[in-house]
């Protein structure tokens, strides 16, 4: 009971605090750096590819909830794959969930790069904290099962025992990898329409132009203005927090 007062007491601290801190551009760098190092190398985005589905399919998910769907639950897979099953009797609701996947990791990056630059990333993991939670209770199968956990784990000690400079720190690295992880996916998306055709049914783009009648290269436009405005964002807020 102890621990949950004082996990508690840290959540709630973290909306009521904040905390500035000044980037200087060597920090900066290494920050983009890493961010790179997760997103482009098939190694390793083979594991932070997980996470960035994972973000993708909760976009699919509170999108749902947002136009009253009722979400019955989502899937990962280790191919990268995802699966979200909702109802409900709106077509807006529909075409809403499902055109909110791909530009969910660049707009949590941008959000989450925008709460360091408003001193508020404490509230930002705290929200994080909070969400990872909540979703526990969308997944149905084990490896979304366990990307969530590991997500939610990670974000609870940070919330518990990180310094609000290292929060400020891992709340932009992870804004800033989630922006280059989902511009990584958009040219994979532009890939499967372009060169890779055998998995068009499979596509976002490609599911809402068979539901709404609406050709799949205008959705695939959409995903991509988001998509540029988040990471456009997000370089101009990153070259404001700079100093040399």
């Amino acid at each position: 009971m102890n621990l949950l007062q004082t996990w508690w007491d840290a959540v709630v601290r973290g909306f009521t605090q904040s905390h500035t801190t000044v980037v200087p551009l060597p920090v900066l760098l290494g920050i983009i750096a890493c961010a790179v190092i997760l997103s482009i190398p098939r190694a390793t985005w083979r594991w932070f590819g997980l996470y960035v589905t994972f973000v993708h399919e909760l976009g699919h998910a509170y999108a749902a909830l947002m136009t009253g769907r009722f979400v019955h639950g989502l899937r990962i897979g280790l191919d990268h794959s995802g699966r979200l099953v909702s109802s409900g009797r709106s077509a807006f609701g529909a075409a809403w969930s499902g055109f909110w996947g791909y530009p969910a990791p660049a707009l949590v990056g941008l959000c989450l790069i925008a709460a360091v630059s408003a001193g508020r990333s404490g509230a930002a993991m705290s929200v994080g904290a909070l969400v990872l939670l909540v979703s526990l209770v969308f997944l149905r199968n084990l490896t979304g099962i366990l990307v969530a956990v590991a997500s939610a784990v990670i974000a609870q000690l940070l919330v518990l025992f990180a310094t609000p400079t290292v929060v400020n720190y891992a709340v932009l690295a992870l804004g800033v990898a989630l922006s280059v992880g989902g511009v990584r996916d958009l040219f994979k998306l532009a890939a499967v329409h372009t060169k890779r055709r055998e998995r068009l049914t499979a596509s976002d783009a490609f599911i809402l132009g068979r539901t709404t009648g609406v050709p799949a290269f205008v959705w695939l436009s959409g995903f991509a203005m988001v998509i540029a405005a988040c990471a456009a964002a997000s370089v101009w807020l990153l070259w404001g927090m700079l100093t040399v």
